[in-house]
């Protein structure tokens, strides 16, 4: 597969996906929207990745790429039935482009958190073979608050409804991180949002108390993320 890869921020990459594609040959091209690169056309590539980014979706002033790219997402998830992965921010941007709404969570998540499958996330594809309680690396203070049409909720949480969610037979996203590597709290404490955000949530030291809280669990989130990325591509294998 060729993919097509929205990024952000520079820190907040593919992470741990990047091997799993390297390993499986498929290529990627990365656009930084945050730098100032432009959308390109959609043709020739197979998929579209969004990823995760310190700003939110309603933030159109600020960042006025944020509606062109809302655009975007959905000529390629709704026009063209591209295959398509969200995660974070990517998540969100697919939930308004397809008509759903997002706004500030009731309570922000910062910190290594469970999330539910639900029933229709246990008998689907996409998150086939994962437990049906696991950890994963939160981090947000926006959440899906009306689904588009059509959607369906794959996993929950207590303080975050929409956890993980499907569009039709291709399109899939997750609030969650599991992406992560070693260096990725470090590397995303450095952007100031996030900074505040994660020591508001956890107070003193919280950086260093979140990275090593995600490295007990790292292998766990390794496996979750390699089942994800083995999931999503035979969902876009049977569309």
């Amino acid at each position: 597969m060729h993919i097509l890869v929205l990024q952000h921020a520079p820190a907040e990459h593919p992470g741990i996906f990047r091997r799993f594609l390297e390993e499986d040959g498929h290529s990627w091209d990365t656009v930084e929207l945050d730098q100032g690169a432009q959308l390109p056309s959609l043709d020739g590539y197979d998929a579209l990745w969004v990823l995760g980014g310190p700003m939110d979706v309603w933030q159109e002033d600020e960042h006025p790429w944020l509606k062109d790219e809302k655009v975007f997402i959905r000529e390629a998830v709704e026009q063209r039935g591209m295959s398509y992965l969200g995660l974070c921010l990517g998540h969100q941007l697919l939930a308004e482009a397809l008509g759903g709404s997002v706004g500030p969570a009731g309570t922000p998540e910062i910190g290594v958190m469970d999330v539910q499958m639900t029933e229709m996330g246990a008998t689907g594809i996409f998150m086939d073979d994962l437990p049906d309680r696991f950890a994963c690396l939160q981090w947000h203070s926006a959440e899906v608050t009306k689904l588009p049409q059509g959607a369906e909720v794959l996993a929950t949480s207590p303080d975050c409804a929409v956890q993980a969610m499907a569009w039709g037979p291709r399109a899939y996203s997750v609030q969650f991180h599991v992406e992560i590597e070693p260096d990725t709290v470090a590397n995303w404490a450095k952007i100031p949002a996030y900074s505040e955000a994660l020591e508001k949530a956890m107070g003193p030291r919280a950086v260093d108390r979140l990275a090593a809280d995600c490295d007990r669990h790292m292998d766990e989130f390794n496996r979750l993320a390699e089942r994800l990325y083995m999931n999503w591509l035979q969902t876009s294998a049977k569309a």
